[in-house]
Protein backbone atom coordinates (compact mmCIF):
# COMPACT_ATOMS: atom_id res chain seq x y z
CA UNK A 1 0.00 0.00 0.00
CA UNK A 2 1.14 3.54 -0.75
CA UNK A 3 0.03 6.40 1.48
CA UNK A 4 0.67 10.02 0.49
CA UNK A 5 0.87 13.01 2.82
CA UNK A 6 0.14 16.12 0.76
CA UNK A 7 1.93 19.41 1.44
CA UNK A 8 0.33 22.57 0.06
CA UNK A 9 0.19 26.33 0.43
CA UNK A 10 -3.49 27.08 1.15
CA UNK A 11 -5.08 30.43 0.33
CA UNK A 12 -6.83 31.74 3.45
CA UNK A 13 -10.58 31.41 3.10
CA UNK A 14 -10.53 30.66 -0.65
CA UNK A 15 -12.30 27.33 -0.96
CA UNK A 16 -12.32 27.28 -4.77
CA UNK A 17 -8.57 27.93 -5.08
CA UNK A 18 -7.79 25.36 -2.42
CA UNK A 19 -10.03 22.72 -4.02
CA UNK A 20 -8.15 23.23 -7.29
CA UNK A 21 -4.79 22.77 -5.54
CA UNK A 22 -6.08 19.67 -3.75
CA UNK A 23 -7.05 18.17 -7.10
CA UNK A 24 -3.56 18.84 -8.46
CA UNK A 25 -2.04 17.03 -5.51
CA UNK A 26 -4.52 14.16 -5.78
CA UNK A 27 -3.44 13.70 -9.41
CA UNK A 28 0.19 13.74 -8.26
CA UNK A 29 -0.67 11.02 -5.74
CA UNK A 30 -2.39 9.04 -8.50
CA UNK A 31 0.81 9.28 -10.56
CA UNK A 32 2.61 7.60 -7.64
CA UNK A 33 0.04 4.75 -7.57
CA UNK A 34 -1.20 5.88 -4.16
CA UNK A 35 -3.95 4.04 -2.30
CA UNK A 36 -4.46 6.83 0.25
CA UNK A 37 -3.82 10.58 0.22
CA UNK A 38 -4.48 13.00 3.07
CA UNK A 39 -4.00 16.72 3.61
CA UNK A 40 -2.93 19.12 6.38
CA UNK A 41 -5.18 20.49 9.10
CA UNK A 42 -8.06 22.62 7.71
CA UNK A 43 -6.44 22.33 4.29
CA UNK A 44 -9.47 23.50 2.30
CA UNK A 45 -9.71 26.85 4.11
CA UNK A 46 -6.27 27.31 5.59
CA UNK A 47 -5.79 27.26 9.36
CA UNK A 48 -7.86 30.35 10.15
CA UNK A 49 -9.77 29.83 13.41
CA UNK A 50 -11.30 33.31 13.37
CA UNK A 51 -12.89 32.58 10.00
CA UNK A 52 -13.94 29.03 10.80
CA UNK A 53 -17.56 29.76 11.63
CA UNK A 54 -18.19 31.59 8.35
CA UNK A 55 -16.26 29.00 6.32
CA UNK A 56 -17.69 25.85 7.88
CA UNK A 57 -19.59 23.33 5.77
CA UNK A 58 -21.96 20.48 6.43
CA UNK A 59 -20.32 17.12 5.75
CA UNK A 60 -22.89 16.54 2.98
CA UNK A 61 -22.10 19.84 1.19
CA UNK A 62 -22.03 19.36 -2.58
CA UNK A 63 -18.78 21.34 -2.84
CA UNK A 64 -17.08 18.21 -1.52
CA UNK A 65 -18.63 16.05 -4.25
CA UNK A 66 -15.60 16.50 -6.50
CA UNK A 67 -13.48 14.57 -4.01
CA UNK A 68 -15.95 11.70 -3.96
CA UNK A 69 -15.79 11.59 -7.76
CA UNK A 70 -12.00 11.41 -7.64
CA UNK A 71 -12.12 8.72 -4.96
CA UNK A 72 -14.51 6.65 -7.06
CA UNK A 73 -12.49 7.20 -10.24
CA UNK A 74 -9.08 6.43 -8.75
CA UNK A 75 -10.13 3.87 -6.11
CA UNK A 76 -8.28 6.01 -3.58
CA UNK A 77 -9.06 6.91 0.04
CA UNK A 78 -8.91 10.72 0.33
CA UNK A 79 -8.82 12.80 3.53
CA UNK A 80 -9.32 16.59 3.36
CA UNK A 81 -9.30 19.18 6.16
CA UNK A 82 -12.29 21.46 6.71
CA UNK A 83 -14.20 23.21 9.49
CA UNK A 84 -17.39 21.14 9.73
CA UNK A 85 -20.67 22.21 11.30
CA UNK A 86 -21.98 19.84 13.94
CA UNK A 87 -24.98 20.16 16.23
CA UNK A 88 -22.85 21.52 19.07
CA UNK A 89 -20.73 23.91 17.00
CA UNK A 90 -17.89 23.84 14.48
CA UNK A 91 -15.22 21.14 14.66
CA UNK A 92 -11.76 20.87 13.14
CA UNK A 93 -12.71 18.15 10.72
CA UNK A 94 -11.16 15.69 8.32
CA UNK A 95 -13.64 14.41 5.78
CA UNK A 96 -12.71 10.98 4.47
CA UNK A 97 -13.97 9.83 1.10
CA UNK A 98 -13.86 6.17 0.14
CA UNK A 99 -14.63 4.63 -3.27
CA UNK A 100 -18.35 3.96 -3.54
CA UNK A 101 -18.97 4.65 0.14
CA UNK A 102 -20.48 7.39 2.29
CA UNK A 103 -18.39 10.22 3.70
CA UNK A 104 -16.88 9.81 7.14
CA UNK A 105 -15.90 12.57 9.51
CA UNK A 106 -13.04 12.63 11.96
CA UNK A 107 -13.35 15.57 14.37
CA UNK A 108 -10.25 16.62 16.32
CA UNK A 109 -10.72 15.38 19.87
CA UNK A 110 -8.02 17.27 21.76
CA UNK A 111 -8.07 21.02 21.13
CA UNK A 112 -5.30 23.48 21.94
CA UNK A 113 -6.36 26.21 24.37
CA UNK A 114 -6.16 28.79 21.55
CA UNK A 115 -8.75 26.80 19.58
CA UNK A 116 -11.36 26.55 22.32
CA UNK A 117 -13.08 29.89 21.54
CA UNK A 118 -13.71 28.79 17.96
CA UNK A 119 -14.19 25.03 17.89
CA UNK A 120 -15.86 22.14 19.68
CA UNK A 121 -14.05 18.85 20.24
CA UNK A 122 -14.95 15.55 18.65
CA UNK A 123 -15.72 12.58 20.84
CA UNK A 124 -14.74 9.51 18.88
CA UNK A 125 -11.65 8.16 17.13
CA UNK A 126 -12.04 7.16 13.49
CA UNK A 127 -10.21 4.06 12.26
CA UNK A 128 -9.77 3.63 8.51
CA UNK A 129 -9.09 0.27 6.90
CA UNK A 130 -7.28 -0.15 3.62
CA UNK A 131 -5.37 -3.08 2.10
CA UNK A 132 -5.58 -4.95 5.40
CA UNK A 133 -4.06 -2.06 7.38
CA UNK A 134 -5.66 0.05 10.09
CA UNK A 135 -5.00 3.79 9.75
CA UNK A 136 -5.70 6.24 12.57
CA UNK A 137 -5.87 9.99 11.84
CA UNK A 138 -4.66 12.59 14.34
CA UNK A 139 -4.97 16.36 13.93
CA UNK A 140 -2.14 18.70 14.94
CA UNK A 141 -2.12 19.40 18.71
CA UNK A 142 -3.51 16.00 19.69
CA UNK A 143 -0.91 14.26 17.53
CA UNK A 144 1.78 15.62 19.88
CA UNK A 145 0.07 14.10 22.93
CA UNK A 146 1.39 10.59 23.51
CA UNK A 147 -1.90 9.47 25.06
CA UNK A 148 -3.61 9.98 21.70
CA UNK A 149 -1.09 7.68 20.02
CA UNK A 150 -1.44 5.24 22.91
CA UNK A 151 -5.18 5.13 22.23
CA UNK A 152 -4.48 4.55 18.54
CA UNK A 153 -2.29 1.61 19.47
CA UNK A 154 -5.08 0.07 21.55
CA UNK A 155 -7.18 0.20 18.37
CA UNK A 156 -4.51 -1.92 16.63
CA UNK A 157 -3.38 0.93 14.39
CA UNK A 158 -0.73 0.07 11.82
CA UNK A 159 -0.22 3.68 10.74
CA UNK A 160 -0.64 7.09 12.40
CA UNK A 161 -1.72 9.86 10.02
CA UNK A 162 -0.78 13.27 11.46
CA UNK A 163 -2.57 16.15 9.72
CA UNK A 164 -1.05 19.39 10.98
CA UNK A 165 -0.49 23.12 10.55
CA UNK A 166 2.79 23.78 12.33
CA UNK A 167 5.35 26.59 12.56
CA UNK A 168 9.05 26.14 13.27
CA UNK A 169 8.72 25.31 16.97
CA UNK A 170 5.89 22.84 16.32
CA UNK A 171 7.92 21.01 13.71
CA UNK A 172 10.87 20.85 16.11
CA UNK A 173 8.63 19.07 18.61
CA UNK A 174 7.21 16.83 15.89
CA UNK A 175 10.65 15.69 14.80
CA UNK A 176 11.27 14.19 18.24
CA UNK A 177 7.71 13.13 19.11
CA UNK A 178 6.67 11.23 15.99
CA UNK A 179 9.69 8.92 15.93
CA UNK A 180 9.02 8.22 19.62
CA UNK A 181 5.42 7.30 18.73
CA UNK A 182 6.63 5.05 15.93
CA UNK A 183 9.20 3.19 18.00
CA UNK A 184 6.99 2.88 21.09
CA UNK A 185 4.16 1.25 19.17
CA UNK A 186 6.00 -0.20 16.15
CA UNK A 187 3.67 1.96 14.08
CA UNK A 188 4.35 3.77 10.82
CA UNK A 189 3.88 7.54 11.15
CA UNK A 190 3.33 10.01 8.32
CA UNK A 191 2.79 13.76 8.70
CA UNK A 192 1.20 16.26 6.31
CA UNK A 193 2.00 19.91 7.06
CA UNK A 194 1.15 23.02 5.06
CA UNK A 195 3.42 25.89 4.02
CA UNK A 196 2.91 29.64 4.19
CA UNK A 197 0.76 31.96 6.32
CA UNK A 198 -1.63 30.29 8.78
CA UNK A 199 -3.59 32.46 11.23
CA UNK A 200 -0.85 34.36 13.11
CA UNK A 201 2.12 32.14 12.19
CA UNK A 202 3.97 30.69 9.21
CA UNK A 203 3.65 26.97 8.54
CA UNK A 204 6.95 25.43 7.53
CA UNK A 205 6.09 22.21 5.71
CA UNK A 206 8.74 19.49 6.17
CA UNK A 207 6.09 16.77 5.83
CA UNK A 208 7.69 13.43 6.59
CA UNK A 209 7.37 9.69 7.17
CA UNK A 210 8.90 7.40 9.82
CA UNK A 211 9.35 3.65 10.03
CA UNK A 212 8.01 1.54 12.89
CA UNK A 213 11.50 1.78 14.41
CA UNK A 214 11.33 5.57 14.42
CA UNK A 215 13.68 6.07 11.47
CA UNK A 216 13.06 9.11 9.28
CA UNK A 217 12.38 7.68 5.83
CA UNK A 218 11.72 10.83 3.80
CA UNK A 219 11.04 14.51 4.35
CA UNK A 220 9.95 17.37 2.15
CA UNK A 221 11.47 20.84 2.38
CA UNK A 222 9.91 23.86 4.07
CA UNK A 223 8.46 25.60 0.99
CA UNK A 224 7.55 23.15 -1.79
CA UNK A 225 4.15 21.67 -2.58
CA UNK A 226 3.96 17.95 -3.27
CA UNK A 227 3.54 14.58 -1.58
CA UNK A 228 5.52 12.32 0.71
CA UNK A 229 4.91 8.75 -0.48
CA UNK A 230 5.15 5.95 2.10
CA UNK A 231 5.24 2.44 0.62
CA UNK A 232 4.29 -0.14 3.23
CA UNK A 233 5.33 -3.05 1.02
CA UNK A 234 9.03 -2.31 1.25
CA UNK A 235 9.12 0.19 4.13
CA UNK A 236 10.49 3.00 1.97
CA UNK A 237 9.38 6.58 1.42
CA UNK A 238 10.06 9.28 -1.15
CA UNK A 239 9.16 12.86 -2.04
CA UNK A 240 7.45 14.00 -5.24
CA UNK A 241 7.06 17.74 -5.80
CA UNK A 242 4.50 19.53 -7.92
CA UNK A 243 5.89 21.01 -11.12
CA UNK A 244 5.26 24.74 -11.25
Amino acid sequence: MKVCAAQLRPVAGDLAANVAKHLELIELAVSQQADVVFFPELSLTGFEPRLADSLSLDIADQRLDVFQKHSDKTNMLIGVGMPISMGSGVCIGMVWLSPGDSRRLYAKQKLHADELPYFVAGGKQLVLEREGSRLVPAICYESLQMNHADSAATLSADMYLASVAKPVDGIAKAMTHYPAVASKHNMLVIMANCVGPSDDFISVGQSAAWSGRGELLAQMDAESEGVVVLDTRNGSASVKKLDH
